[in-house]
């Protein structure tokens, strides 16, 4: 933990984590801010796996992630991260990921609920971690996580998906991962190979599960740089996601 509530966990870009542009993916950043979210748990004297064997755990409701350009091959990074806000059984994570010069290259922000797996429901929040954690008011990223997203119907892409094994987490649940790549898949490849993802915005409305069909919609909203997106569970016909992506030319 350092001042101010903020807690480091540092990083190095690895081969695994590139993608054909020799940069870091998306998918790539998104791990490692859970995994740093999961290493704040060390101070407060709880392990991320026996919590999960308590079945508790977190799920993310909704979050925002923004970048200016993504890390290079071997490439030492620091993120960053505090609690901005308790509600009872909610808590507002903040983020920022440096480079080896402290250059701010990304943000990242999500609404998080503390949860009881083995059941489905809500718990509030254990005194230890608002205790041990704090709260730091500063904001990472200019983002209302109770914004709602258009939900689509239709889009100028789409996609079917089958939830493999693989794409449930310890949570029981198709990570938010899965999901994040399923949207970028659907983006036509000269967009991706003359610009970078430089944000995106998404709302987590109902659990997919193992062995669910999942329709994807993809709608231009503003021609090679904005996107509008939906995740359906056709055996339930409910939106699971709702999302926004924001392109920029590469540098």
């Amino acid at each position: 933990m350092t001042d101010n509530n903020i807690f480091e966990s540092e990083f190095i870009t690895d081969f695994y984590d590139l993608s054909q542009y020799e940069e870091a993916t998306p998918m790539a950043m998104l791990r490692l801010l859970q995994e740093t979210a999961g290493n704040h748990h060390l101070p407060v004297g709880e392990n991320i796996i026996d919590l999960y064997r308590k079945n508790l755990g977190w799920v993310l409701l909704s979050g925002k992630m923004q970048f200016d350009r993504y890390p290079k091959y071997k490439e030492k990074i620091t993120i960053r991260t505090w609690l901005s806000q308790y509600k009872s059984i909610r808590g507002v994570r903040e983020n920022y990921i440096l480079d080896e010069e402290n250059n701010i290259i990304g943000r990242a922000k999500g609404l998080w609920l503390f949860f009881d797996i083995k059941n489905r429901r809500p718990l509030s929040i254990p005194e230890k971690f608002k205790t041990g954690w704090g709260l730091n008011p500063q904001v990472s990223i200019d983002f209302d996580p109770a914004k709602k997203l258009p939900v689509l119907n239709d889009g100028e892409f789409m996609d079917i998906i089958k939830v493999k094994k693989f794409d449930i987490d310890a949570n029981k649940h198709v990570n938010n991962i899965r999901y994040f790549q399923w949207l970028i898949e659907v983006i036509p490849n000269k967009v991706m190979k003359e610009n970078i993802l430089h944000e995106i915005e998404g709302r987590f409305l109902n659990e997919a599960n193992y062995g669910d069909q999942l329709l994807i919609y993809t709608k231009i909203i503003k021609k090679n740089q904005e996107f509008s997106h939906t995740v359906f569970d056709l055996s339930t016909n409910k939106a699971c996601v709702t999302a926004h992506t924001v392109w920029k030319k590469r540098a």
